[in-house]
């Protein structure tokens, strides 16, 4: 037997390895604020509105568009009353690299409508950003329902805009929703020109950008009737993917330990099912890799990131329970493993957050990701810190 203890190091550094690799992630604490009383809060962003780099909160409410203003969260009303019906969407980024966001809206909010309804607003900011902002209405199709400025081709932003439903659809069915990219014109008030990305989906509740090829321009994974798709423009023309079957009505992406790609949805629209996909190998759909909740009470709203400084991303997902009376919440989910397939659940909140929409960013400058969450039934917008 070799009695040199230099023999022993690998077998040390090997086991120190293993066990790390199994080390559990601490638990998710937080520190819960509530700093608005709001009247639905159908879409939240974080961003920097005014330049002084601090992530401020921009929310999409009944009949306004406000910020609140990072670190203070004062209230300012940049728009109002831009359509008879309800707002319904909000999407802020900085497109021009000034250090301040660009603001888009979608209003005319009518669930059963699918012929008119509708509408898709560009907000001009002034000088003074706590003022109210000069809306141009663009084209829009019907039942206009979620946005996302993202990175296109040529160094530019485009703005993706997705109806819930097809022209004229009933039910899911008639013709696919038309997703399309608005381009931006020098002068904002000038004619937008657009692209079609896809238009063969139905009953589309959710979409998100992403960027998995490390190229200059974004992605997109949208959640539909048909499943999961990627959208991809390459070639100078978009390409589309299928990553899952079943109906999804929430979208996001992450990574695991150890790197690996996951999606995670709430299934099918306003649904019961969270659910964890992982990217494949090779060639085919995503493989779903683990079922975290089948109990959601109206699933609406779902946010991934680092929220524990591990490295690797967390799941957070909001139901509002609007439809049978249940108890609406929010649930953390940390991944146990490099598959995907081990997860340990947390509550983060009951009845005193009715989920309509949830974003994460680092509010407070502390590395870690926080929790914004706005609700409907409940009427606030709350903030969840993360607390290392």
């Amino acid at each position: 037997m070799n009695k040199n203890p230099l023999f022993l190091l690998p077998l040390v550094f090997a086991c120190s390895a293993l066990l790390a690799a199994d080390k559990e992630p601490p638990l998710f604490k937080w520190r819960k604020v509530e700093i608005a009383k709001i009247s639905i809060g159908y879409g939240v962003q974080l961003t920097d509105v005014d330049g002084d780099k601090k992530t401020d909160i921009v929310l999409c409410d009944k009949k306004t568009i406000q910020w609140y203003q990072n670190p203070g969260w004062e209230k300012h009303i940049i728009a109002r009353d831009l359509t008879k019906r309800d707002n319904v969407c909000v999407t802020a980024r900085d497109i021009d690299g000034d250090g301040k966001c660009e603001i888009a809206v979608g209003g005319q909010w009518n669930f059963s409508e699918t012929r008119k309804d509708g509408a898709v607003f560009y907000l001009i900011p002034p000088k003074d950003r706590t003022q109210m902002w000069t809306p141009v209405k663009l084209y829009n199709e019907p039942s206009t329902h979620r946005m996302h400025w993202i990175r296109h081709h040529g160094g530019k932003y485009a703005l993706t805009v997705k109806p819930l439903r097809g022209r004229g659809t009933r039910n899911g069915v008639g013709p696919g929703l038309k997703l399309l990219a608005y381009l931006p014109p020098a002068d904002p008030r000038a004619e937008w020109k657009t692209e079609l990305i896809g238009d063969f989906l139905h009953l589309s509740h959710n979409f998100h950008p992403v960027n998995w090829d490390n190229d200059p321009e974004e992605e997109l994974i949208e959640a539909a009737k048909e499943g999961v798709w990627h959208f991809d423009y390459s070639g100078g023309k978009w390409n589309s993917k299928q990553l899952t079957k079943d109906f999804a009505g929430e979208i996001r992406d992450g990574k695991l330990p150890g790197g690996k790609r996951f999606i995670v949805t709430v299934e099918p629209m306003h649904g019961t099912k969270s659910a964890v996909y992982v990217e494949p190998e090779g060639k085919g759909l995503w493989k779903q890799a683990a079922v975290l909740d089948e109990k959601l009470q109206d699933g609406h709203a779902i946010a991934c990131a680092d929220y524990l400084g591990t490295g690797s991303d967390q799941i957070v997902v909001g139901w509002r329970a609007m439809n049978g009376g249940g108890v609406p919440g929010i649930k953390f989910f940390a991944p146990l493993d490099k598959t995907g397939t081990k997860w340990r659940e947390q509550k983060v909140s009951a009845k005193e957050v009715a989920v309509e929409d949830i974003k994460a960013a680092d509010l407070n400058g502390d590395g870690l990701a926080d929790i914004v969450a706005a609700a409907r039934q409940t009427k606030n917008l709350t903030i969840f810190f993360s607390v290392r």
